[in-house]
């Protein structure tokens, strides 16, 4: 028979233990108040998703900017941000609000506050989203995810031994509580403890009920990535085309989304479910972790992109560009997955692989190692672990036997391989190179090596893909990775949870994801990349702050 727990009463109550619940909990703790910290999985998860991150942040106008001779400014990112975000709805207004509050505070304090607490940078800025951000701004933080956790798990562990934060694992909330219109606490499931390793699937198997209240309850409780039924739903057909029918799954399996229903179904607006962040240079993952478990490539822009019969994808359609905007291109064709054709040269430098665990030189913190292990002669060990296993690559010194793996495998997926189309497209490109006859791609690759940072590390010198020298060949056969929700609960500046009318929804807030990071939807539709961290970072300080009282400060 299950028997409901009764947690010990708090003055801040946080649902979700992830980086934007720590972070909330932390700045909660810090103001006085006495914090208890609610997750469905078990402590070998904490930090959540965040754990698995590149740890790429984007900051404006930094000395790393600067010493490498980047310009850039607040005003600037204020122009790349709102053409990305393409805000167009009247429920954009605290979105917009918002994004503004964001890019001063990552043009101000937010590298500062990061580094007072330990925090530091890979020295070579990135450019993700080239046809977004003007100039590169993607900073990789040494220890990836679990570089940026640290400080907070630190600060939370204090915290623990000072009584101020108590954490209860294996709950599931499924209500939220709710007395005179005002939300006092929460109540669910209590699950059965689970040992599996982080990120793997745990048991659902209810043992009990829980019930916990407190002042002030901030859910933190992630998107839906990891939700496929959900994902499909909120699918946007009229802008993406139909929803794909086959799809990898870029984050774990308790990224589900339900904590945010519960809190629709309970008052709360939650608005535009329709934006969503996902990528369309996903891989399978040989070793998987959890179902379906794809890696995303984050690519420098040499790389040729094909359609899945073989036709070169149009202008503007080049690697690591445009992410939303390829993904429409590909949905409204129909097109179940896409093909990368490259060769040795150009995924030694430019293919890096999203995730803590696929880049050991920079989760171990040591910034030499990882200078050696980028400069060096030598394919990643990671990305050369999916070119000997990964079931999306054909390797071959033979363009021939490069079409008959790529055919084999749009045999499995039931497409007809154009192989005329793929070795139009090889050699059209390398005489484009040759004769100096214009190309768009040539001139992108052109334009980013004319940053220092790009040319070091980044981006292959312009040579022949059927150059011996540089083989062998390299097909990657690209899926439709899931990862990120744009929108989410409405929220004001303080992170409270906004009801339909408008009006405040008392003793609730948000932070993280689950408010697209921050007013229903900081993004609008499309993100600049490296401000999903940041956005938890930021919603979780401002909502800790402001559910104990204290005057947020930034």
């Amino acid at each position: 028979m299950n028997t409901t727990v009764r947690e010990r009463s708090a003055d801040v109550l946080v649902v979700g233990a992830g980086l934007a619940g720590l972070v909330a909990a932390c700045e909660a703790a810090d103001a006085g108040a006495q914090v208890l910290v609610l997750d469905q999985e078990g402590e070998q998860n904490l930090g959540g998703q965040a754990f698995w991150s590149l740890g790429g942040l984007f900051l404006v106008n930094s000395s790393e900017q600067r010493r490498l001779g980047i310009r850039d400014s607040l005003e600037l990112a204020r122009e790349d941000w709102h053409r990305a975000a393409n805000f167009d709805r009247p429920e954009d207004e605290w979105g917009k609000r918002w994004a503004e509050a964001y890019l001063e505070w990552a043009a101000g304090r937010k590298r500062e506050w990061l580094a007072q607490q330990g925090v530091s940078w890979f020295p070579v800025v990135g450019w993700a989203e080239r046809g977004l951000n003007s100039v590169p701004r993607f900073h990789l933080t040494m220890g990836s995810g679990p570089g940026i956790l640290a400080p907070f798990i630190r600060r939370i562990q204090v915290h623990q031994r000072a009584r101020r934060v108590t954490f209860a694992f294996r709950r599931r909330v499924s209500q939220l509580l709710i007395e005179g219109g005002a939300v006092i606490g929460v109540s669910g499931e209590v699950l059965e403890e689970s040992t599996v390793q982080r990120g793997e699937r745990s048991s659902r198997v209810v043992v009990g009920d829980f019930e916990a209240r407190a002042s002030s309850t901030i859910l933190a409780g992630g998107g839906i990535g990891g939700n496929l039924e959900l994902v499909r739903r909120a699918w946007p057909t009229e802008r993406l085309g139909p929803v794909p029918e086959d799809m990898i799954v870029g984050v774990p399996h308790h990224v589900d989304g339900l904590l945010g229903q519960v809190a629709a179904q309970s008052g709360a607006r939650s608005i535009n479910p329709d934006r969503m962040w996902h990528y369309t240079e996903g891989i399978r993952n040989y070793a998987p972790i959890w179902p379906m478990h794809g890696i995303r490539v984050l690519p420098g822009p040499s790389s040729l992109w094909l359609a899945p019969g073989g036709e070169r994808l149009p202008a503007p359609h080049y690697p690591g560009v445009d992410t939303l905007g390829t993904l429409q291109y590909l949905g409204q064709h129909q097109y179940p997955y896409s093909w990368f054709v490259l060769n040795r040269a150009i995924i030694r430098k430019e293919f890096a692989l999203s995730g803590s665990e696929q880049n050991p030189d920079l989760t171990g913190g040591s910034l030499l190692n990882t200078i050696l292990t980028r400069l060096g002669n030598r394919v990643q060990a990671p990305v050369q672990a999916f070119m000997d296993k990964g079931a999306d690559f054909v390797v071959s010194d033979d363009l021939g036997k490069l079409l008959d793996g790529m055919e084999r495998l749009n045999t499995e997926a039931g497409v007809p391989l154009d192989r005329a189309a793929v070795e139009q497209a090889v050699r059209g490109r390398d005489q484009a190179l040759l004769t100096g006859r214009p190309d768009a791609q040539l001139a992108l690759i052109d334009k980013a090596r004319r940053f220092t940072s790009e040319k070091i590390l980044r981006v292959t010198p312009p040579a022949p893909l059927l150059s011996p020298k540089n083989g062998p060949l390299i097909a990657v056969k690209l899926n439709i990775l899931t990862r990120k929700s744009l929108g989410g609960l409405q929220t004001n500046l303080n992170g409270q949870v906004l009801r339909p009318d408008g009006e405040v929804f008392a003793g609730l807030y948000a932070a993280g994801e689950i408010a697209g990071f921050g007013g229903g939807g900081y993004h609008g539709y499309r993100a600049l990349e490296g401000t999903f961290l940041g956005g938890c970072l930021f919603s979780g300080l401002r909502a800790g702050q402001a559910a104990a009282g204290k005057e947020v400060k930034l």
